[in-house]
């Protein structure tokens, strides 16, 4: 009977191994598996990533177009209030005279509404004379622009620069705020084509009407 028990030894480590191969299997089956169905989820997040960001980019473009078309709005409103304040302005008042403040006489810089030296010379020299007079009138201010950059831009620079001339006017040589009316035209009324730097320039201006 000796003989016969290595026998059973050796059959016996043959069933476990092969148990083991199985379990083996079995659990590398599930782990793929797993990674595969882990694998999928990833590539329906990634699509849900990308069309997400595809709503994110039209929604964008949404509201650029939206900001770009309140823009234009709120300049065509801004041009409307102009030309109502200034047909008010002509029905109660009547024009004297008036004092442009060009780049052919004074430098209104490019992008700028900084007022130079030579500009407040000639508005020192306009103001005195009728001070001298005694005159009871108001100024009306108008700003202009060349057609360099957005239209909605320039009306904005327009006013910054008529501002800039009235501030002095009020600081400066004593003229009353509320006998001062600023007027922005931006680029819509030139007084020469855009075409040359020289025509640009005198674009660039502020006129000074004064009425009574």
């Amino acid at each position: 009977m000796r003989p016969i028990i290595p026998v059973f030894l050796i059959v016996g480590v043959a069933a476990t191994g092969c148990a083991t191969k199985k379990y083996v299997g079995k659990e590398v089956g599930e782990i793929n598996t797993k990674v595969e169905n882990l694998s999928g989820e990833v590539e329906k997040t990634q699509e849900r990533v990308k069309r997400n960001e595809v709503r994110i980019d039209e929604v964008n473009q949404a509201a650029q177009t939206a900001q770009a078309g309140a823009n234009e709005a709120r300049g065509i409103g801004q041009q409307a209030l102009t030309r109502a304040t200034e047909a008010e302005r002509a029905a109660k008042g009547k024009l004297i005279y008036t004092v442009t403040l060009s780049n052919d006489k004074v430098t209104f810089p490019l992008n700028k509404a900084r007022i130079s030296d030579e500009a407040k010379q000639i508005v020192d020299g306009a103001i005195v004379q009728l001070k001298q007079e005694n005159r009871g009138v108001y100024f009306e201010i108008e700003g202009h622009t060349d057609s360099t950059g957005p239209e909605a831009y320039n009306m904005k620079l327009g006013e910054q620069r008529a501002e800039a001339v009235r501030n002095y006017m009020h600081d400066e040589l004593g003229i009353a705020l509320n006998r001062m009316e600023v007027i922005s035209y931006g680029e819509t009324k030139p007084v020469e084509d855009n075409k040359t730097r020289e025509h640009r320039a005198q674009n660039r201006r502020v006129v000074i009407k004064v009425l009574e």
